[in-house]
This record gives structure tokens, sequence and C-alpha cells, in this order.
């Protein structure tokens, strides 16, 4: 699944794209997800003229002039450009925009989700102003839950991922197996600049590597969640933790707060 990183390269470039172009019309190929019908859909932003394409949590907002589109690409989703036409399977939304191009959301698990106006949400984004030392420190007392699952609640904290929660872990040298409620203030402030911090060197990262991208995971620079190689930057020996379909990279330079 794409995380905040990604996302935030694919709104810059979908933007770059599409921004100031007036939509044609849309397309539901499959409206498993969609909140309200697809005629419906049309006739909200049929001819409206898209003004930027943002970043929230793990979706991506198309801000038209009265309404907003939120696309989430939830495992396996992928976008796509095109021209006049295209023949990308498992198709769920296609947007047809004047002059002859377009952008398909394909998925082939058939989840990823459409929304038309979505709900605001309360939980803050990870790189967003509310994010302060100050907000982790009184977000966490009390909490019995362990850190790195809370770092994953899209309810708690949005945009963060598995391979994410991993590497800023291990930036704050915390373990993910933390009782989030346990940690001193000091590793708060740790845990709070290691979010920043990789966050947004990696959005430098993927930019840098995949300029042009609106698709995909791209995961080659990162430290400890990562197959390719066996030591952390430290030197110590990565270990992994599988529980269900999700794996935990993590290293015993880690602390363990319980």
């Amino acid at each position: 699944m794409p995380e905040l990183p990604d996302l935030e390269v694919f709104s810059a470039n979908l933007n770059e794209a599409f921004a100031g172009r007036k939509l044609s019309t849309v397309q539901v190929p499959n409206d498993k997800k969609l909140n309200v019908t697809p005629e419906e859909l049309r006739e909200v932003l049929n001819g409206q003229v898209l003004k930027s394409v943002t970043r929230s949590g793990k979706e991506l907002h198309f801000n038209f002039e009265k309404d907003v589109l939120a696309l989430h690409l939830m495992l396996r989703g992928q976008l796509h450009f095109f021209e006049e036409e295209h023949e990308i399977k498992y198709p769920i939304i296609e947007l047809f925009f004047e002059g002859g191009i377009g952008l398909v959301m394909s998925d082939p698990q058939k989840i990823a989700a459409a929304t038309l106006n979505p709900a605001p949400v309360d939980a803050p984004d990870a790189l967003g102003k509310e994010v302060t030392v100050e907000f982790l420190w009184n977000h966490f007392k009390g909490k019995k839950s362990m850190l790195k699952g809370i770092l994953l609640d899209q309810h708690q904290i949005r945009g963060i991922g598995n391979a994410y929660a991993d590497e800023i872990l291990w930036k704050a040298r915390l373990s993910p197996f933390s009782i989030a409620g346990k940690l001193p203030e000091a590793k708060v402030k740790d845990l709070h600049d290691a979010i920043k911090e990789v966050l947004t060197d990696a959005v430098k990262e993927i930019r840098k590597a995949h300029p042009g991208s609106i698709t995909g995971e791209f995961r080659d620079f990162l430290k400890v969640h990562t197959q390719r190689h066996s030591k952390s930057p430290g030197g110590a020996e990565i270990m992994i933790q599988k529980s269900g379909a999700r794996k935990t990279y993590y290293t015993e330079e880690q602390v363990l707060f319980q």
C-alpha cells in the first residue's frame, strides 16, 4: 500500500498534470465502494474545473470548484494516465478531462475507494502542524497499546503505514513493542522528530529517483524495513516478527518501554 511519502509525490504530479482542467465526465466501472451513485457523481462533478490535487492521510483529494473527490488506493490500487481512451484492466473510476487526457484508478482486488465529499476527520495528518511533541505526549498518556499499533491506526494519526512505522521507530530508537503510555517525555520528542524527518526525507528520495510517479511503492532507500540488508546502518542485525500478513522489522538498537 502506498504510504504518505508516495502519495505526497503522486499528488504533486497529479496536480501538475490536471489542475486548471475542466472535467468532461467521470465513469465508474466498479461502484462497490462509491458513496453515491455513478449518476449522482457525474451530475455533481461534470463540467467543474479541478483546482488542485492534495494528499490527506492516505487519500488523494481532487479539489474541484465546489466539491471534493477522494481516492484511496488501498492495498493494490494504481493510478494511470491515459489519452482519449484506455485498455487498463480492473478500472474502478475513470476521470476524463478536456483536452483528451484522463486518469484511471484500477484495482484487481476491487477495494480501492472513491468518495464524493468525504466527511471531516478528527485524527491529524502525520505531517500536520497539529502533531507536536505536546500532542503526542498527551495522546500517549495512559495508553496500554503498543507504539507501532498507534502509529498505524488511521483513527489516531493519518498517513503512516507499516514500512514507515518501522523506519520511524528505528530512527527514534524505540522498540515497536513499547507501551505508548510508558514512554518518557524525552523519547516522545525523539519520536516526534523521527516522524517529521523520516517522512520528509522519504518524499525527497522518491522525488529524486521517481520524479514523475503517480503509482507504486518505492522503498529502495529504507534502512531497516527491507530485505536488501541484514544489518542496520549501525551494524545491528535486522530482526523480523510476523503477525498475520504484517511483518515488523526492528533491531536491538531500539529501546523497549513496558
